[in-house]
């Protein structure tokens, strides 16, 4: 039987690079780049060749394995692994590069900063403090060959080959024997008659002034060359000077040193500095110690280098949010060092934290993500969305803060995109049918409409035939201003989606009614609006073979190509109009739509004011289009808009304010439309609502509610009060007497149910109310018959036996 001896070299967990890194430390170890072999992460390899006659560099070699091995500090190379042979000796540590490599390479790309150094230095200078202050030993090789830096730019402190204890034991400093290294060596150690008197710690800090010069002036050609300071800063340069004064006794202990740099207008006084002193002591601070760092973190990050972002700052922020409920204060700077990965480093770090925060119940959580969403919503798969954020996302459109709703709203402009069939063209449809005909708040209803807009090359052909027409239509009916606009500028924005049938029969009517509209900004836009339809119209006229190349996206499919003028068109969504948002709703924040009134023009001296229009003795007719099969449809979804109405909507629509705004709806519609022309024999063009009808139970949204009957005699019109517009005077505005709306026409973004859902509510109440007070009496029953017994019976003795 053959035996055969293992490899130990072939046997090590670490697989090593042949090639030797350039920069690496002079004598006899070589410093080469490796890796896991189990897991593929990096790591540096020094290996030492044993070699015969050289037994006293193997024992120093030898003795910085041990050293290495046992010492443990931050600022001290890190060991991990180690091997030990006849014929060599590998130390492996944590990936880090020589300091001259580093200092060379940054200088090429240009990126070295003095914040940087300062930091670094502040790392050498802590690790010498350790070994003199708490070991009692002494370096003995401090000089730029025995500095590396890690891949997060921490400075580390190696070369630990001729280390010795200060507090003697009869050992001397062992004899280096490398001309490049003893040229480091202060001045004292020349003179061997012993009568200089020093500290422990001052040859190490003479060498520390070394690689201070090095640093900020390249290789140091000889001693003499450290008189001349060179391109050190000057706030620097006194405790330079310290460092290699020719007293060694004056030279500062390292922690001493420390403190003067750190004084005020100091080297090392600076943010990068005090950052990372925070970051190394974060598990110890208090909570709101971590909430203030994180808030102000944002501010600093743009100065800071790019591997300390994505090195040392993420890991405590991904911890922070994890471990230590951080909450939304990590989510700013979080992602400006989410701007420094790469895609696949975005998608294995920041991606899961991401998407676990969309399932925050905290609202500043929630309204961060929403407002944030541009800066990773290109990290994000479609299945992602459809599955762990959009349910989470649909929940800030039922939110009680406006902020939420709006910043929801904006939100899918950035989501539709990657949304699938259900979630784009049922789900969300939903919930913005809700929002433009029920919000209180008018700015949200206008970026509902500027949104729908945008996304509208997204929906199927058959969602956008059925949602642009009627919605853009609601939208121009709104009592909020600048919703109309946004609703003749939608119609714009979609322009080459729609037929020119429905650009004849239900646009134009449209746009016509609002060119007698109160505001002159609603005004501008429709006339402009109508010209691009009318000479769209005419072009086709003129010649019908155009009427194919013009109709052609009518029927296609969604397309993301196909939004480029819809985002141009409506460019003034997320700056002009929403900029406007926060604003209109501090200022009126319990607006509803029924309260919200068009703005009335101050009426020109000279003209009287318009008599208040009579109310229609008869509904308005629907269109010859509503079939009856339409009809038994209506009447069939009103038993799914009970159970609409019956879902708990959170706090969306508290019930003590439902019957205030049941009350407020025909007024509102009365005062929302002032300013339109209209007649009884005229058709409105949105008269057909069901256009929005759609799978499920919330068509109602979108359907025409019947007109409201006449008031009782004595009833005041709304649009008789003064709500707090100019007193008119003797001139009138030339549009008054045309814009007056009809008082009696129903609001177009009521949800169908209004006329009865009073009613029913009511009903509902009322059985409520007696099912309560049944309760009510029959446990007044039950405990007046308890009573009785207690009476007749007497109170039971314990112990006592019951006799029947």
């Amino acid at each position: 039987m053959w035996f055969f001896a293992r490899d130990p070299v072939r046997d090590f967990p670490f697989e090593l690079i042949p090639e030797p890194l350039e920069g690496g430390p002079p004598g006899p170890w070589a410093l080469h780049r490796g890796r896991k072999k189990a897991t593929g992460n990096p790591v540096s390899i020094f290996v030492y060749d044993v070699k015969p006659g050289a037994e006293d560099q193997t024992q120093v070699a030898k003795a910085a394995f041990k050293r290495l091995k046992t010492l443990r500090h931050p600022n001290i190379l890190a060991y991990i692994d180690g091997l030990e042979t006849e014929k060599c000796l590998h130390v492996v540590t944590e990936a880090v590069t020589p300091l001259g490599m580093y200092l060379k390479a940054r200088v090429e790309a240009g990126d070295l900063k003095e914040l940087e150094i300062s930091w670094g230095l502040h790392q050498i200078v802590k690790a010498l403090s350790f070994l003199v202050n708490d070991c009692s030993l002494i370096h003995n090789n401090v000089c730029m060959a025995a500095v590396f830096v890690d891949r997060a730019g921490e400075w580390k402190l190696g070369g630990l080959d001729y280390m010795y204890s200060a507090q003697g034991n009869g050992e001397g400093p062992p004899r280096k024997g490398i001309p490049e290294l003893e040229q480091y060596d202060p001045p004292e150690l020349a003179d061997s008659s012993g009568r200089v008197v020093k500290e422990k710690w001052s040859a190490d800090m003479w060498r520390l002034g070394c690689l201070i010069w090095e640093v900020f002036n390249g290789s140091l050609p000889r001693a003499a060359a450290l008189r001349n300071p060179g391109k050190i800063p000057k706030s620097l340069v006194p405790h330079y000077c310290e460092l290699v004064g020719a007293n060694p006794k004056v030279r500062p202990n390292p922690a001493r040193f420390l403190q003067n740099c750190r004084a005020h207008g100091g080297f090392m006084s600076n943010r990068f500095v005090e950052t990372n002193l925070f970051l190394e002591e974060i598990q110890i601070k208090e909570p709101a110690e971590k909430q203030k760092f994180f808030q102000e973190l944002s501010k600093s990050l743009d100065s800071f280098p790019k591997d300390f972002c994505r090195h040392k700052v993420l890991p405590q922020l991904l911890t922070a949010f994890e471990f230590g409920n951080a909450g939304a204060v990590v989510l700013t700077p979080l992602f400006k060092v989410g701007k420094f990965l790469s895609a696949e480093e975005y998608q294995q770090k920041i991606i899961p934290v991401v998407v676990k925060m969309f399932s925050s119940t905290d609202r500043a959580m929630r309204i961060r993500l929403l407002q944030q969403m541009e800066q990773f919503i290109q990290y994000l798969d479609e299945p992602t969305v459809n599955t762990q954020i959009f349910p989470h996302v649909v929940h800030g459109f039922l939110d009680t803060n406006p902020a939420i709703r709006e910043q929801t709203v904006k939100s899918m402009l950035l989501l539709a995109p990657k949304l699938n069939e259900a979630n784009l063209n049922v789900e969300l449809m939903k919930h913005f049918a809700r929002l433009q005909a029920k919000d209180d708040q008018g700015p949200i209803r206008c970026n509902t409409t500027v949104c729908l807009g945008k996304i509208g090359s997204y929906l199927s052909a058959s969602t956008r035939h059925r949602v642009l027409t009627s919605a853009f239509s609601r939208a121009t009916k709104d009592p909020f201003a600048p919703s109309r606009v946004a609703g003749v500028l939608g119609f714009a924005a979609t322009h080459n989606l729609y037929s020119m049938n429905d650009c004849a029969h239900k646009i134009l009517p449209v746009l016509c009614g609002l060119t007698v509209d109160p505001e002159k900004s609603v005004r501008d836009q429709a006339f402009k609006a109508i010209r691009s339809f009318l000479s769209k119209l005419e072009s086709v006229s003129e010649d019908p073979t155009q009427l194919a190349e013009v109709e052609k996206d009518v029927h296609a499919a969604s397309s993301p190509g196909m939004g480029g003028a819809a985002a141009s068109w409506a460019g003034w969504a997320v700056t002009g109009v929403s900029s406007l948002t926060s604003k209109l709703i501090r200022a009126h924040p319990t607006a509803t739509p029924a309260e919200t009134n068009v703005p009335q023009r101050p009426m020109p001296e000279g003209l009287p004011a318009p008599a208040p229009t009579p109310v229609p003795a008869t509904p308005t007719t629907s269109g010859h289009w509503e079939t009856q099969e339409e009809d038994k449809d209506t009447a069939e979804d009103s038993s799914a808009a009970d159970r609409w109405d019956d879902e708990d909507w959170g706090s969306l629509e508290e019930a003590e304010s439902v019957l205030a705004q049941q009350e407020d709806w025909s007024a509102g519609g009365q005062a929302g439309h002032a300013g339109q022309v209209s007649s009884q024999d005229h058709k409105s063009p949105e008269s057909d609502w069901s256009s929005w009808e759609a799978e499920g139970s919330w068509d109602q949204g979108w359907q025409e509610e019947s007109s409201p009957e006449r008031p009782p005699e004595g009833t005041r019109m709304a649009s008789e009060y003064n709500w707090g517009a100019p007193e008119p005077n003797d001139k009138g505005d030339p549009f008054a007497s045309l814009s007056a709306r009809p008082s009696a026409q129903p609001r177009p973004d009521s949800w169908g149910e209004d006329s009865w859902e009073g009613l029913e509510t009511e009903s509902r109440q009322a059985k409520a109310e007696l099912a309560r007070k049944k309760r009510e009496e029959r446990r007044r029953e039950m405990e007046a018959k308890r009573a009785e017994k207690k009476a007749a019976k007497g109170p039971m003795k314990l112990g006592a036996r019951k006799l029947d």
